[in-house]
């Protein structure tokens, strides 16, 4: 896992806590490919507006995967991560929420076990900005367009498709997939769904390049 410099995010830093803000809560969409880092540099913020007295925490969008045996009823499993097998309605009424309810409960994903967890995570009433991180977060097609104004910021990683898919491969091979199994997968769905992400996203209000990740 790469560690992103400090001085690459105060720029970043500085355009979140200064966005104007819709609810009670600041809400930030983390939007980038698959491997670009989201959950990375969500967490990595939380410390870094700590320092400025504001409270935030990371609610990922991937607890919204709907489950393998939905998937495999719709033919979708060997697509799993595109899209349309993820509950998005699910995810809108969360987001929808997370601006003003005192406490809001959210499922995560658990990907050693590859499945949606229902209720465990949870934005405490003491949090100010909640980062949410995604590949679709920003993406402009039915549905998903309905994130986009729930946005009080939003951040795009636009990273190297090389580093990406290495990055993949090893996360795959860390799964304990064989390598032919992680080239198929990466191959075959991965790198579509990268396509999607990079092709299909509307622009964010800040993008973090290759230089700022690394």
């Amino acid at each position: 896992m790469f560690e992103p410099k400090i001085h690459g995010m105060t720029g970043l830093v500085a355009s979140i806590l200064n966005a104007p803000q819709q609810g009670q809560r600041r809400l930030v969409a983390i939007a980038g490919p698959p491997g670009s880092g989201k959950s990375t540099i969500a967490k990595a913020l939380v410390p870094l507006v700590a320092q400025a007295g504001v409270i935030a925490q990371v609610v990922p969008m991937d607890g919204f995967h709907l489950d393998n045996s939905i998937l495999l009823e719709r033919n979708l499993i060997d697509v799993k991560g595109s899209p349309g097998t993820f509950d998005v309605r699910g995810l809108a009424e969360l987001i929808s929420r997370l601006g003003n309810e005192p406490e809001i409960i959210f499922p995560k994903f658990d990907r050693d076990k590859d499945l949606a967890i229902a209720g465990s995570g949870f934005v405490s009433e003491e949090c100010d900005l909640v980062l949410v991180e995604g590949n679709y977060l920003l993406l402009d097609a039915p549905f998903w367009r309905d994130l986009w104004k729930y946005w009080d910021f939003s951040v795009f990683l636009d990273v190297e498709p090389k580093l990406l898919q290495e990055r993949l491969m090893q996360r795959w091979l860390d799964q304990g997939l064989s390598l032919d199994q992680a080239k198929k997968r990466v191959n075959d769905n991965d790198l579509v769904n990268l396509k999607t992400v990079v092709c299909s996203s509307s622009v964010a209000d800040f993008t973090f390049s290759n230089s700022s990740l690394n």
